[in-house]
């Protein structure tokens, strides 16, 4: 049996080589790009690194499920969640392939439903955040909180938008309640490091639909920093809510209920 602190130590360790990878393949551009779903940029360098963290996990773990954006995605909410790795290789891809700096290795570790382990890595900004069930958050090695704001008027909100543009127009009145009554929007690109600004109080909050590897990792770390994390929506039957990754909605503790009833009274207005 390995301890969470094991887990947690060997998923900075890939996420760390993962991330040198990542480096080398920009300052080389040495990376071709494509379209995969039709509207969703893939490079080879997702793949490259997707396929290095399985090996590495597969060694270390060689009996547990993995759940990639890259190998594996047809089976999201039907994993096995007994043990089961959850990983973006590169999240913020586009951010990668356009030479920005909000790009991050992902890596979470669930057992009976329940994330449990979280590692996100920012190569180009030089972060490593890091949880475990119990063992609060850290980034770089030093322990974050939630802000303590508990006024929206006060609360720097991040969120993001699917690929499918016709899917952003209902979006809209939510972005505007917000725009209204927060302090302001950040929109980075990159979901991952969304939940770690909201961990350690640079956001006060953050709200989107994503994918499952997009989130599970940053939800462990936020919710260790004492943030309150959550969703808009119902929670369908038999799906882990570590593992949905629809309507999220993470906060400062003092926020989460002012938030999620503007966000739903937008929908209604």
């Amino acid at each position: 049996m390995h301890t969470l602190k094991e887990r947690l130590d060997v998923a900075v360790s890939i996420a760390h080589e993962a991330g040198e990878l990542i480096r080398q393949a920009r300052a080389d551009q040495s990376f071709s790009q494509r379209l995969k779903a039709g509207d969703e940029l893939v490079t080879d360098v997702d793949v490259a690194v997707d396929q290095l963290i399985r090996e590495r996990l597969n060694t270390y773990f060689p009996d547990e499920a993995l759940l990639s954006e890259e190998l594996s995605p047809a089976h999201a909410l039907n994993a096995d969640v007994s043990k089961l790795w959850v990983v973006d290789p590169i999240d913020g891809t586009v951010n990668f392939a356009q030479g920005l700096r909000h790009v991050a290795v992902s890596i979470g570790w669930m057992e009976e439903g329940i994330a449990k382990v979280g590692v996100v890595y920012a190569p180009f900004l030089d972060e490593t955040f890091s949880a475990a069930e119990g063992q609060g958050a850290y980034c770089n090695q030093q322990a974050i909180q939630a802000s303590k704001v508990t006024r929206l008027a006060e609360t720097l909100v991040g969120t993001g938008f699917p690929y499918q543009k016709e899917a952003r127009q209902k979006l809209l009145a939510r972005l505007n309640e917000v725009l209204a009554h927060c302090r302001d929007v950040r929109r980075n690109g990159a979901a991952a490091l969304d939940l770690c600004d909201v961990a350690c109080g640079r956001l006060g909050a953050y709200y989107e639909s994503v994918s499952p590897w997009d989130f599970v990792a940053g939800w462990v770390i936020a919710r260790e920093a004492g943030a309150s994390v959550g969703h808009l929506g119902t929670v369908p039957e038999g799906v882990p809510a570590d593992l949905y990754p629809n309507e999220l909605l993470v906060t400062a503790p003092g926020v989460y209920e002012a938030m999620h009833r503007l966000l739903l009274d937008a929908d209604h207005a």
